[in-house]
């Protein structure tokens, strides 16, 4: 298959050097420098935060679709549960100019970037499924399909009634939205009033926009 763009082009044309070094001087690296390269990615992802979603930065704006559709209280309280660098946190905030927003991070270096980038931020540093998620009107998450039936129980259990859970991308399971919204033929918009039932009995499609 012929190669198609400069990128793939530098990715075959560093093949083979890359392979020379890993089955020839790099043979003779004792095996704790290897140890010592993986340090910076157990400081950036803790092994406990490896069943979450990688960095997957929030697009820009991705969530001013929903500003106008979602009643929100004055000054509400928002939550970016996985922050990240604080891409969900400045689309928070563009959504919600006049909101309180707040981020937690596990990853103490994606935690002290964020602070420094998010400045008008509150973040708290620790998992986000031990952090609390009830006070919050909103909370956010651009996370995977395998944790949206955890951040359901999570949300019924914690958020109260008339707050919402957004998730960028994955539905969650069995639950009926308040609002879906096709960002583009890729990327969706889910939003879950939290009720005093289970979502999940509603029989109502909800609207589609």
């Amino acid at each position: 298959m012929p190669l198609a763009g400069w990128r793939r082009r530098v990715l075959a044309a560093g093949g083979f050097p890359a392979s020379w070094l890993l089955a020839g001087p790099a043979t003779s690296i004792p095996a704790w420098t290897w140890a010592l390269a993986a340090l910076p990615l157990l400081m950036a992802y803790p092994l406990r935060a490896w069943r979450d979603a990688p960095l997957f930065p929030t697009p820009a704006g991705a969530l001013d679709a929903l500003s106008g559709r979602l009643t929100l209280p004055p000054r509400a309280s928002l939550l970016d549960a996985g922050c990240g660098l604080g891409h969900g946190l400045e689309a928070l905030r563009s959504a919600w100019p006049d909101a309180r927003i707040e981020g937690v991070e596990a990853s103490l270096p994606l935690a002290w970037a964020c602070r420094w980038r998010c400045r008008w931020a509150r973040i708290h540093r620790g998992d986000l499924w031990g952090h609390d998620w009830g006070g919050h009107d909103l909370v956010y998450l651009f996370q995977r399909p395998e944790s949206m039936p955890r951040a359901a129980a999570k949300a019924r259990a914690e958020m109260r009634p008339g707050a919402w859970l957004v998730s960028l991308e994955f539905p969650v399971p069995g639950w009926t939205p308040g609002h879906r919204v096709a960002l583009d033929p890729r990327r969706t918009l889910w939003a879950y009033r939290i009720g005093p039932e289970p979502a999940a009995r509603s029989t109502g499609a909800g609207p589609r926009r």
